[in-house]
């Protein structure tokens, strides 16, 4: 069993008494377990008083699966990632020598709600705390598809999450607000049959250090390499996120290295500053994303429509910004891959990437099917930033050149018509084309001819100016 912990208000009686409740809410039901772990301090200490608690139990007690969940963004930093990495990796291996039940997988966004599809494919704006698309799409969705799959496989789980209470008052309303009565267990804010466990809900940050680096990881890591690694981002924890109720990332935390939620990434400067200097390249990008969120900025990268087509106009007139220009997103992707290439030449993964295979597939197809990109600009700026191509996927339906498209400007503008509108028309037109059955092809078209086609400039006369 562990050693004495001393000078510490986590004695080994308290010690003891935790390991006794844990095993006790194991042993109440048949109820699955889905432990979120995100690799920092909160979660590893939850999981590791889990492990070292129900190792002691006879094995044929160990009834149950215990799923270890590792919330991956696809935008986490490089650094962390490895590490979580090499953590699941040798959980699921030191599990299987000692016959325990727990397995340790890692949740994603689906390709349609990554952060790059969403910001270069679509558009969408660097978030903010206005408007925070992100964390839902990222965090929330991956983790509640797998917790909502063991609930379809065994009707109910058990999330256990390492979250303190001391963290902040806000918290620990939250962690009572859903307390069932007589029970260690709450119910999941929005889940139907998931419940919630919080082993460590009553530590204090220096309970949580001391345990920490005085029980060696169940799992084969070194806890002190997990300190070297918050000393060295000067950061806190990124928790997993299960809901709205659980802060994201935010406050010098480990987390997005694209997030811009926060006014300046202390933790990622840190790094730098401790000798990771192959992570500049991460910085200078987040901060070009930061920077697109300056009022008079915002004019300048950002369409005047939405996404819808229409034209939203502020109280006093003014317009409110739509998504990225595609000039602005083909420039984001090149400074990406750009990126991307000085990371794998600094750093120490020559094959690391930013951006996967499958997401630049589909920022083509958003690209072409939404933006008219008739130059099929994505393959164009891969070629010209790595000097290499892929096999990108053919289309099997007719598609325009960019010449075709200049022709088109020049047609339009000789007749007074949006040529945007003729290309966005054509565009439907050569999706339907083909198809046995094309109903819907008349609402697509009346959609597009309900777009607003003025000009920015007709728009912004077409407004009342307001009385001094």
């Amino acid at each position: 069993m562990v050693d004495v912990i001393q000078s510490s208000a986590l004695e080994r009686e308290r010690l003891d008494s935790r390991y006794e409740e844990i095993r006790g809410v194991y042993l109440a039901d048949r109820r699955p377990w889905v432990i979120g772990y995100s690799g920092g301090k909160d979660s590893t200490t939850a999981l590791q008083m889990i492990w070292y608690a129900l190792s002691t139990l006879p094995p044929k007690t160990l009834s149950k699966p215990l799923y270890v969940i590792a919330s991956d963004t696809l935008v986490e930093t490089p650094k962390i990632v490895d590490y979580i990495n090499s953590s699941l990796d040798r959980m699921n291996s030191t599990a299987r020598r000692l016959n325990l039940p727990f397995s340790a997988h890692k949740v994603k966004p689906i390709l349609e709600n990554t952060f790059w599809v969403n910001l270069i494919g679509k558009g969408y704006p660097a978030p903010s705390k206005r408007f925070r698309w992100c964390t839902d799409r990222l965090k929330i969705d991956p983790a509640n598809r797998f917790i909502l799959e063991k609930v379809a496989e065994h009707g109910e789980v058990v999330v256990v999450l390492g979250v303190r209470k001391s963290e902040s008052a806000t918290r620990a309303q939250v962690m009572g607000l859903h307390r069932i009565k007589g029970s260690l267990l709450s119910r999941h804010s929005t889940l139907p049959n998931a419940f919630v466990y919080t082993p460590i809900a009553d530590f204090e940050v220096q309970d949580v250090w001391t345990y920490l680096l005085q029980v060696p990881s169940p799992w084969g890591n070194n806890n002190r390499d997990l300190v070297t690694l918050y000393r060295n981002a000067q950061a806190g924890e990124c928790p997993l996120v299960v809901d709205k109720s659980t802060p994201s990332c935010g406050n010098s935390r480990f987390g997005c290295w694209v997030c811009t939620v926060v006014s300046k990434d202390s933790s990622m400067e840190a790094m730098i500053d401790n000798g990771e200097e192959w992570l500049e390249p991460l910085l200078k990008y987040r901060e070009l994303l930061a920077s697109t969120q300056d009022p008079l900025v915002k004019l300048q990268v950002r369409q005047f429509k939405r996404r819808n087509g229409q034209v939203m106009l502020k109280p006093d007139g003014g317009v409110i910004p739509g998504p990225y220009k595609l000039s602005v997103r083909q420039d984001l992707l090149r400074r990406l891959l750009e990126a991307e290439q000085a990371v794998r030449k600094h750093g120490p993964n020559p094959d690391e990437r930013l951006i996967s295979r499958e997401e630049l597939e589909q920022v083509r197809r958003i690209w072409r099917s939404e933006a008219q990109d008739w130059e099929d600009s994505v393959p164009k700026i891969y070629r010209e930033v790595t000097g290499k191509d892929l096999e990108w996927i053919a289309d099997d339906q007719p598609v325009f050149s960019g010449e075709e498209r200049k022709l088109l400007d020049s047609i339009c503008a000789q007749n007074q018509v949006p040529s945007a509108m003729v290309a966005k028309l054509l565009d439907v037109e050569r999706e339907f084309h083909g198809m046995s059955r094309r109903s819907k092809v008349h609402q697509r078209i009346s959609a597009v001819l309900d777009e607003d086609w003025r000009s920015e400039e007709e728009v912004k006369n077409s407004v009342p100016t307001r009385p001094s």
